[in-house]
């Protein structure tokens, strides 16, 4: 069932490089941004030399932070949280500038650099909640180092090795390296970092992770979870530097101008932690904030399945439904958990496309799967509930075929299979759960069987005696009706 919508909040996040403005709502374990923008103020760019933000990025923030205000108005938007970080934090005009904020009729607070790295393992955890490693939030002007296991953040550390005051150049690398050696020994993290994931928070890691996709052709453009093994921090050195025209097309010049940096501070860490994965992770401390509110059970649902309830909630025709499709087609699997839980996940968006025109019901189902703003998923994770969307709605193969690298020919003929036994639900039922509690789907000396009441045998027509014998051939059975 669904649980714990929540109403409209906002988040403006001040940072280091960028001001930004994030509007929430809808689940409250996974609340969906439905307004993000950002203005890449620069705050902190000055602080490292003088100490102090400069009038011309101070003006250019504060004149974001009215727009912001005045948006939220319309919107009706009346819960707003305002936090500032590391460039606020350290610079020595930050009270004053804090000061302009409260006389825009915003209540800013600066963090510590303690909580930064806290809500940042947060933020983690809540796109992840298996995740086990340690997590790096680089920003504008520090890099926060967090461990995160069984479902907490601990205690974590930061250093004032941000893109924008890290520096660049031998004499720069060497003083990080320094920093780096040095933090992670007292904190504990260099031995606890080891051999585990290492998850990347922060717009100018996920910029370095866009380089690689383009890099290397990945078939799934999306950074929420992309993976890469620890050898690329190297090779991510050479892209940041290459002035790749692909690259420059796809990335923000402003974000672009920090990879180098980026990539460098990587490289080291790399070196130093000797993890197993490099993770990225889209999700942060305004995130984290959100999931830090959360008690108990609500921390524990799953990201994903929450989201697709909420999701596929906005669209089915006949109230809840979802849950219900999934238990009558499960007797026809022996499906692992993983799989059980990226199945249901299909089934929670099986009516999301029925108001498209019937030719583009599978791309609808394709393109939510694919490029929905889902977390706790993988790609090939994706590209499985793609599949069971397409078969779903007709449609057997994926549209682009490059997708199917991502998975083995099994795991994609497992989703076709649940495709179709969702597809013969669908025509079954009408998209009404309350057919599919009075009907039975199961496997039975070597047939699918479809069971009906007696005094239903009308639903069993021959349209969906059709779609019967097309599950029963995909799990290699005959099939058969009863009645009774």
């Amino acid at each position: 069932m669904a649980v714990g919508k929540t109403k409209p909040l906002a988040i403006i996040d001040i940072g280091s490089n960028s001001v930004r403005l994030v509007v929430y709502a809808g689940a409250q374990r996974i609340p969906a941004p439905i307004f993000n923008e950002k203005v890449l103020a620069g705050l902190g760019r000055s602080v490292g030399d003088t100490g102090a933000i400069a009038a011309e990025n101070w003006d250019r923030a504060l004149a974001a932070l009215r727009r912001f205000k005045l948006l939220l108005k319309h919107m009706g938007v009346t819960q707003v949280r305002t936090l500032a970080t590391a460039a606020v934090r350290d610079a020595a005009n930050g009270a004053e500038f804090c000061a302009e904020i409260e006389r825009i009729g915003l209540d800013c607070r600066v963090i510590t650099a303690e909580e930064e790295a806290w809500l940042a393992g947060e933020g983690v955890l809540s796109a992840m909640p298996g995740a086990d490693g340690i997590v790096g939030d680089l920003g504008g002007g520090s890099l926060e180092l967090v461990p995160v296991r069984a479902g907490s953040a601990g205690r974590g550390t930061s250093l004032p090795l941000g893109v924008l005051r890290a520096g660049t150049g031998a004499a720069a690398e060497k003083r990080a390296a320094e920093m780096l050696r040095a933090a992670l020994t007292d904190s504990g993290l260099a031995q606890r970092g080891a051999g585990r994931p290492f998850y990347m928070v922060g717009g100018s890691w996920r910029a370095l992770a866009r380089a690689d996709m383009i890099a290397t052709g990945f078939p799934l453009p999306v950074v929420q979870g992309y993976r890469m093994a620890p050898a690329r921090a190297a090779e991510l050195r050479r892209l940041a530097a290459s002035k790749d025209p692909r690259t420059v097309k796809a990335i923000a010049p402003a974000r672009l101008a920090t990879t180098p940096v980026a990539a460098m501070l990587l490289s080291l860490l790399v070196d130093q932690l000797q993890p197993s994965d490099l993770v990225v992770s889209s999700f942060g401390i305004r995130e984290g904030l959100l999931y830090s509110t959360l008690k108990g059970a609500a921390r524990r649902r799953d990201p994903l399945i929450e989201g697709a309830r909420d999701a596929g909630g906005a669209d089915r025709r006949f109230g809840e439904h979802g849950d219900i499709l999934d238990r009558w087609i499960a007797p026809l699997f022996d499906d692992e958990p993983a799989a059980r839980r990226i199945r249901l996940a299909a089934c929670l968006l099986a009516d999301v496309a029925w108001q498209a025109s019937p030719d583009f019901r599978a791309d609808r189902g394709v393109e939510m799967a694919l490029h929905g703003n889902w977390v706790g998923v993988t790609a090939p994770e994706r590209v499985l509930i793609a599949q069971a969307l397409s078969s779903s709605f007709g449609r057997d193969r994926l549209p682009d075929a490059s997708l199917a690298q991502l998975c083995t020919p099994a795991e994609l003929h497992r989703a076709e299979q649940w495709g179709a036994a969702i597809r013969l639900a669908q025509r079954l039922s009408g998209g009404v759960g309350s057919v599919l509690q009075d009907t039975r789907l199961e496997v039975a000396d070597g047939a699918v069987v479809l069971a009906v009441p007696k005094k239903q045998a009308a639903l069993a027509s021959e349209p969906v005696l059709k779609r019967l014998e097309r599950v029963a051939a995909a799990l290699g059975c005959a099939a058969e009706v009863r009645a009774g």
